[in-house]
């Protein structure tokens, strides 16, 4: 094979640089689309955080039925509701970005992901859940 006295690569090769061949793409080759997904649902956590510190707040000293009564309100809910889906979603992608940097085994790194996705997803669904159930009044 002849290299290109210029440059080093062989004769032939792209014209791309090497940056322009992974552009968009991280170590896993994946684009990053976690990446943003990350940024985003951080947003949208400091966004909501003043909202939901202002809820958590009224909800001080109040009892069951108080805080049905302060949770009943259905923009209240939608608040939390927003906050814990963007929550899990960030949680669900950073555990997932630390388990692919750092775990090394690969059926240990599949049953890491596997058991995150499902922890997240367990959180998200026991505090809709109970959301819900608080906004109803059952």
């Amino acid at each position: 094979m002849s290299f290109d006295e210029s440059h080093g690569a062989p004769k032939g090769s792209s014209m791309r640089t090497p940056l322009g061949r992974v552009r968009n793409l991280g170590a896993a080759h994946s684009g990053t689309s976690d990446f943003w997904r990350q940024r985003i649902t951080g947003v949208a956590m400091t966004l909501l955080m003043i909202p939901v510190i202002v809820i958590v707040m009224m909800l001080l000293g109040r009892n069951q039925a108080g805080a049905a009564q302060i949770l009943g309100s259905l923009p209240i809910a939608v608040i939390l509701l927003l906050f814990i889906f963007a929550s899990a979603w960030h949680m669900k992608i950073g555990m997932q970005v630390v388990i692919e940097d750092y775990i090394h085994n690969e059926k240990l790194k599949l049953i890491s992901i596997m058991l995150n996705n499902f922890f997240s997803f367990a959180v998200a669904l026991a505090s809709t859940y109970a959301i819900l159930k608080l906004s109803s009044g059952v």
